[in-house]
């Protein structure tokens, strides 16, 4: 939590922008991204401006085409972007991140317990026959598109999934679950609000995650806002995704490039994390 006295920790007025990467930061995930291939002319593209041109969309939410000069051409950023998706790159970066987060707080690779929910988000103005497809979330009357996350008790995005807002929570949360592909294999506990409340859910739960014991968290009935056991932790983490402005409407027109964006900005979260230094 910033303060007075830890402000030095998020100081970041000595960089060419504040969304670039700092060495450390740059030292987690160089590592991590693949060389060029095998033959041809080498490689003249430096991938940490790459990655600083992504870090300045993803933070300043700004078209493709106002990336400043002294950053890598729009095109190579978002054909590295593409690229880094296609290949699972990302997801590599996310994974050793965030084992490298639970190791930091003394924690096992794999939690045991996580809390599932879900956002929507209203959609920019857009259209096309080549584009996902968006719906309307009737409950929250916004048409666009719905950001579905599962966290760890620490709030650290353990998986996520993009798709039509149209879809009911129980619905999407299965999709979810299922696309964790034993990724967390002692997830043994699953909190989650009344929108998951159901049979439904509940048996579909059971089909693909055999060994998750689902508790519903139901909302306090007194007049007044009373914080919710673990709810508060999903919720939290949707506010700190939501500092990148990039994700404050659905911009994209592919839920593979929304759900890569939501992955770097869980990734710019790790990154900050693992580097802060106490001042």
């Amino acid at each position: 939590m910033w303060s007075i006295d830890n402000r030095g920790r998020y100081d970041r007025s000595k960089l060419r922008y504040p969304s670039d990467l700092t060495d450390d930061e740059w030292a987690l995930i160089g590592p991590l991204i693949p060389g060029a291939k095998r033959g041809g002319n080498k490689r003249t593209v430096v991938e940490r401006e790459v990655v600083n041109g992504l870090m300045y969309i993803l933070s300043t939410g700004c078209q493709w085409a106002a990336l400043p000069k002294d950053l890598p051409p729009r095109s190579t950023v978002n054909d590295y972007m593409r690229r880094w998706t296609d290949d699972g790159t990302i997801d590599r970066i996310h994974h050793v991140l965030y084992v490298k987060c639970r190791e930091q707080a003394d924690r096992n690779a794999s939690p045991t317990a996580g809390i599932i929910d879900s956002q929507s988000v209203k959609g920019a103005e857009k259209g096309g026959a080549r584009i996902d497809p968006a719906g309307y979330d009737a409950g929250k009357k916004i048409k666009g598109k719905k950001r579905h996350l599962l966290v760890d008790t620490q709030g650290l995005l353990m998986c996520a999934i993009v798709h039509a807002a149209d879809i009911q929570d129980r619905d999407g949360g299965l999709l979810l679950m299922g696309a964790l592909f034993g990724l967390y294999p002692f997830l043994l506990k699953l909190y989650a609000d009344s929108g998951y409340q159901g049979p439904k859910f509940k048996d579909g739960l059971k089909h693909v995650c055999r060994q998750i014991n689902l508790e519903i968290v139901k909302r306090s009935d007194v007049g007044k806002f009373v914080v919710l056991p673990k709810r508060w932790i999903v919720e939290r983490t949707i506010g700190w995704l939501n500092r990148c402005r990039r994700l404050a409407k659905d911009w994209e027109c592919l839920n593979r490039n929304a759900l890569a964006f939501l992955r770097w900005a869980s990734i710019r979260t790790m990154m900050r994390k693992l580097c802060q230094k106490s001042t």
